[in-house]
């Protein structure tokens, strides 16, 4: 099982619209690629100087199918829309 964990941390201006917009785009995902198992999608409530914004939480079957979710164009459509709205993301892939 893979694991694929994701940070975003939006720029100042995001508008809290769009952050839920963001989300509901992340969550359509689970409908719409095949080889993705779960996902968890949470928006930050912590007022810490290291939080993040949202967090992205979602499992795969093995790499094959996250590299197939990588490239899938439903993902790439989401991607486009959140680097319009992210300062940066960072990300943690590890197999269990």
């Amino acid at each position: 099982m893979i694991t694929h964990i994701v940070m975003f941390k939006f720029k100042e201006d995001t508008t809290a619209e769009n952050i839920n917009k963001a989300k509901e785009h992340i969550e359509s995902l689970i409908d719409t690629v095949p080889s993705l198992n779960s996902m968890e999608v949470g928006i930050n409530f912590a007022d810490e100087e290291r939080a993040m914004d949202m967090s992205l939480i979602s499992k795969f079957a093995n790499k094959e199918a996250l590299d197939e979710y990588a490239i899938h164009p439903a993902h790439l459509k989401v991607i486009e829309f959140i680097k319009s709205i992210a300062q940066y993301s960072k990300v943690v892939d590890y197999e269990t």
